[in-house]
């Protein structure tokens, strides 16, 4: 429990605030385009420090199947979609259908690997998503099913699915004892050329933003928001299994709205108070869950 509680809350934390980063990123440069930016930065970073401190790049042909499977769904298609998603709909609502994410990896790795699903770690995973709903309970009513905003749940929804399937690509990776770091860096690299493709084949027109918002948010995305958050929740995940550690997923809009209270004085109700106090209490039930012996090999 010790050593897993530092691999939660720095994603967490630092995912909590990419929410925001993420907004600065849009308008005019295309989505697609500012995530090749961003993973292409991160990728180079990790490399960069995987040859200084002699740690091999070179894999099997067979390797880098999963390596391209990984960097598509976790890396690229994934950020384009959620990018594309807070176009059209408010962040709380893309937060709270991403949080969807620890539902949909507890079913995903009981199909593809049989890890059975605990009614304590179910139970976590719906007062997990259940809080944020009321969290954000405002916004979701506020929404109405059409528009702009049914595009922008469509693409959450769809970025969700993909990063449940990233997670699981991720799990297979780990099971083959493949080093995290080292495939890291070559999953984002794809991840930043399937983002690339996507854009050249959408014929989105290739810019770039040089005022310091937008360069300062790609560079805080990049090292924080994917070299750092990434690492440690990618080890989270070999520790704990695709179920507890998509778990992020549901704190990470929670603490979001934490640190609006202080930056943005952003009002308390009492759904809130209540959505908050939800999403505690299945945390505390799915970190607390026993991991089953499939979700820590590798």
């Amino acid at each position: 429990m010790t050593g897993i509680v530092p691999l939660f809350l720095a994603p967490t934390l630092i995912w909590s605030s990419t929410w925001l980063a993420i907004t600065f990123q849009l308008g005019m440069v295309a989505p697609e385009v500012s995530v090749a930016y961003r993973f292409a930065l991160a990728a180079l970073l990790i490399a960069g420090g995987c040859l200084a401190t002699g740690r091999p790049l070179r894999f099997r042909p067979r390797h880098h199947l999963l390596f391209a499977a990984q960097g598509a769904l976790f890396f690229g298609l994934n950020y384009i979609a959620i990018y594309r998603a807070e176009q059209y709909a408010t962040s709380g609502l893309v937060a709270v259908l991403f949080s969807t994410i620890v539902i949909m990896s507890l079913v995903g790795t009981r199909l593809a690997f049989g890890t059975p699903i605990t009614a304590r770690a179910l139970i976590g995973a719906v007062l997990g998503v259940g809080g944020v709903a009321l969290l954000f309970l405002p916004e979701l009513t506020s929404a109405r099913a059409g528009g702009d905003t049914a595009l922008g749940i469509a693409y959450a929804i769809g970025g969700t699915a993909v990063a449940t399937g990233g997670n699981l690509v991720s799990m297979r990776m780990q099971r083959l004892h493949l080093p995290i770091i080292e495939t890291t860096a070559i999953g984002m690299g794809y991840g930043a050329l399937v983002a690339a493709v996507v854009a050249t084949l959408g014929g989105v027109a290739w810019s770039f933003d040089p005022r310091p918002a937008y360069v300062a948010s790609l560079a805080y995305l990049a090292v924080f928001g994917s070299v750092v958050a990434f690492l440690t929740y990618l080890t989270l995940l070999k520790r704990v299994g695709a179920g507890p550690a998509s778990y992020v997923g549901v704190t990470t809009p929670v603490v979001a709205m934490l640190f609006s209270t202080f930056l943005e004085g952003y009002r308390w109700t009492l759904p809130g108070v209540v959505g908050v106090a939800l999403a505690v209490a299945g945390n505390i039930l799915v970190l607390r869950a026993p991991r089953s012996p499939s979700a820590t090999r590798g």
